[in-house]
């Protein structure tokens, strides 16, 4: 995670940063799900993962994503693990 991204986007407003972070956190959460038994629509889902992860500095996740949207369904795993890592990176940042 590239946390001095989000605090340069959000003028180091913590409020703001909290409050996008934990968005992303409960979006995580539906991620998982809908990845835990992936449908048709499994690509969908990590395309928007990669876009909103990018969005907040999570670059890594956002290439993993991309690498799974190319390489297939058997990738989604890798997914779910980097989104768990992910989530356990943003919930120190915000106890800190």
């Amino acid at each position: 995670m590239d946390f001095a991204y989000l605090e340069s986007i959000a003028a180091g407003d913590r409020g703001v940063i909290a409050e996008v972070l934990d968005l992303y956190c409960e979006q995580a959460a539906l991620w998982q799900v809908q990845l835990a038994a992936p449908d048709e629509g499994w690509r969908d889902v990590i395309h928007t993962i990669k876009g909103a992860s990018r969005g907040i500095g999570a670059v890594a996740l956002g290439d993993v994503c991309e690498r799974v949207e190319h390489e297939g369904e058997a990738g989604v795993p890798d997914v779910r693990a980097a989104v768990e890592a992910a989530v356990a990176e943003i919930r120190e940042y915000l106890g800190r």
